[in-house]
């Protein structure tokens, strides 16, 4: 039985948003995207499916915390 092969890869973005986050990949196919954006001080989750569970959501938020700083960036200071 074929297991499915995730990869996470690591992305900043300072286009149409300034931020950092991740892209979740299962089977070389993407399924979500997690995003710290620093200028509208937002996180969001972007689905590229209908519908994941729950579990797999859950692990895909600790992924995004264990790789990214919850903190967003202050150009202020």
């Amino acid at each position: 039985m074929n297991e499915p092969k995730d990869r996470v890869v690591i992305a900043s973005d300072v286009s149409s948003r300034d931020g950092v986050g991740v892209e979740i990949y299962r089977d070389d196919v993407l399924v979500a995207e997690i995003f710290r954006d620093d200028t509208d001080r937002t996180r969001t989750i972007t689905l590229s499916k209908d519908s994941i569970s729950l579990e797999l959501m859950e692990e895909f938020i600790q992924i995004f915390k264990k790789n990214i700083d919850w903190d967003f960036i202050d150009y202020d200071e």
